[in-house]
């Protein structure tokens, strides 16, 4: 159930993205069953290869805890994250991650590759999958239609 609330904030999250013409994305960190940051896509916007959500949720939590060390924090994320982000969440010491959708072009955390639980690293993540992945789902599949269905209108005329 708590998973289910905090994927909701992450939605929430990604939502805002969406309302900027982001790819919706979102994020939330949670200390203490306490939301600490949160994050949205904003590439586009900052036009910055790192301005995932993950990264901008890792960040804000970092500021927040007075420390880079995130050992005892969850991360929400709307979408399973990409080799990046994946690689941010190991060397910030999140202790589990939980996403909605599954990435099948760049997922890191299961999908394509499992760099989270990859015991080769001196920190393994705990991953839980597919917490409101319809919804989760849909708000990709919905921005993207729309954004082929406005390209498709600038080309007709």
């Amino acid at each position: 159930m708590d998973d289910i609330k905090r994927m909701q904030e992450a939605i929430k999250q990604a939502e805002t993205a969406r309302k900027l013409n982001e790819v919706p994305i979102g994020a939330v960190i949670v200390f203490r069953d306490e939301v600490i940051a949160s994050g949205y896509n904003v590439r586009e916007t900052e036009q910055t290869t790192l301005s995932h959500a993950e990264l901008l949720a890792i960040e804000n939590a970092n500021k927040k805890i007075g420390s880079w060390r995130l050992e005892d924090c969850t991360l929400y994320v709307t979408l399973e994250p990409c080799p990046m982000c994946a690689g941010a969440i190991v060397q910030s010491r999140i202790r589990r991650v939980v996403y909605g959708a599954a990435d099948p072009k760049a997922g890191c955390a299961g999908t394509l590759m499992n760099l989270l639980e990859d015991n080769r690293f001196n920190h393994q993540v705990e991953v839980t999958k597919g917490v409101l992945e319809e919804e989760c789902s849909s708000l990709l599949t919905d921005f993207f239609r729309e954004l082929r269905r406005k390209k498709k209108g600038k080309n007709s005329i």
